[in-house]
């Protein structure tokens, strides 16, 4: 097997590792440093945010992650090959499409600020020093909007009620001119049950780009007809000349509360896998460190991972299955059966918080270097964590020790001291 199919071998084998920058998260040098360290970790695919800006920034850390590859296999950690660069899109108002806003004018000064202290993006910022540390003009605070991915949980805890949400839903036009001829390998869509003329709609943008594409998947939290939804999200898709994956999307952005979250990504991962649909299934929303523990618990790994034996299961590998085989095709496109085994995971607000230590120590060496940059992406994006080999390999043991849950018996504990 070439390094250019192993994310599709991933898949088959049933030990695939997304990594989710964030739909709405446009911190360029954020994004750049979680898709390098989780390359060179052994991450098959990386799903950022449709902005040609991001993705940019993505496809030059795989490139810098290309250089690095031999010396991350010297220091024992999963990289393979270079992951596929996926986009998320939507076709409807949906929670990770979203950003936070607020007129910081309007808070009291006596306001004990519960926004700043539970925003997990270090999005919010309230503190009179940052004004002065920054050489902001007056009293400029509030969300940054790069860094705020739409988590919602500074809006109940705001005294005031002054927290509310902007929305936005990607376009048919930005699809085709900004998105797809950038070089992004994987497209998913988020959708919620009820929503079929409006996924239709993105479809048919989407559709005339399929032959450029690798995967295509869809994104889809539970709800009251969702098995029915998606059979019909399928009957419309039909035929598809590369793999599809169904993205549970358990308890949405919410990996890094606690380890009682990743219940509903595997309670829905398991409703949708025993329906049987044709294509492959992937849990999300709630993922973290007890996610692997608890799907081997409940026998929806493949047993044989890490050890080096074939799954003998019921997978179909070019032999009919659901999925057609055609010259764009670039192997046989497998397809898990009913009773296959969740095909992977991914990791969105956890792996990113698992790695911020490291992040935030290197974004604060970048601005003592450079003080009079503004702290947002034209700050940090000297913040690069290949100039640092000390922090970049931190870093990757870190990601490493969450990416190896999956391609590994044990979790290394190649983490550093």
């Amino acid at each position: 097997m070439t390094n250019l199919h192993f994310p599709l071998h991933s898949l088959r084998e049933g030990h695939w590792f997304k990594l989710i920058c964030g739909a709405s998260f446009q911190h360029l040098p954020a994004v750049r440093n979680l898709t390098l360290a989780y390359t060179l970790a052994g991450a098959d695919c990386i799903d950022v945010a449709a902005d040609p800006a991001v993705i940019a920034a993505a496809q030059a850390a795989l490139q810098v992650a290309g250089e690095l590859a031999s010396e991350a296999q010297r220091r024992g950690f999963g990289f393979k090959s270079l992951p596929w660069l996926m986009v998320s899109l939507n076709d409807g108002e949906d929670p990770h499409f979203r950003k936070a806003e607020f007129n910081p004018t309007l808070c009291p000064a006596d306001c004990p600020r519960p926004c700043e202290k539970i925003c997990p993006a270090d999005a919010i910022r309230l503190t009179p020093r940052y004004a002065n540390a920054f050489h902001l003009p007056g009293n400029n605070s509030g969300v940054i909007d790069s860094r705020c991915y739409g988590c919602g949980r500074c809006i109940p805890v705001c005294p005031y009620d002054l927290i509310y949400t902007r929305s936005y839903v990607s376009t048919p036009d930005a699809i085709a001119k900004q998105v797809v001829p950038t070089g992004i390998d994987a497209v998913e869509i988020h959708t919620q049950v009820g929503r079929k003329a409006d996924f239709e709609r993105l479809w048919r943008a989407i559709a005339p780009n399929l032959h450029r594409l690798k995967l295509i998947a869809v994104s889809c939290p539970d709800g009251e007809g969702l098995i029915e939804y998606l059979r019909s999200l399928y009957e419309l898709m039909e035929p598809l000349p590369i793999p599809l994956v169904w993205q549970t999307d358990g308890r949405p952005m919410s990996g890094d509360i606690g380890a009682g979250t990743t219940h509903a990504a595997i309670k829905l991962g398991q409703k949708v896998l025993s329906a049987g649909l044709p294509g492959y299934v992937q849990l999300a929303g709630g993922t973290n460190s007890h996610t692997v523990i608890k799907l081997k618990a409940v026998g929806l790994l493949n047993p044989s991972l890490g050890n080096g034996k074939e799954d003998t299961g019921t997978r179909g590998w070019g032999d009919g299955g659901n999925f057609p085989v055609t010259s764009d095709s670039p192997m046989p496109v497998p397809c898990p059966m009913p009773d296959a085994y969740i095909a992977g995971v991914a990791y969105g607000s956890y792996a990113r918080v698992l790695l911020s230590p490291v992040l935030d120590l290197l974004e604060k060496t970048a601005m003592n270097e450079d003080c009079l940059s503004p702290p947002d992406n034209q700050t940090a994006m000297n913040a690069r964590l290949e100039d640092n080999r000390d922090l970049l390999w931190q870093a990757v043991a870190y990601a490493h020790s969450l990416v190896s849950q999956l391609k590994l018996p044990q979790v290394s504990s190649n983490l550093p001291l």
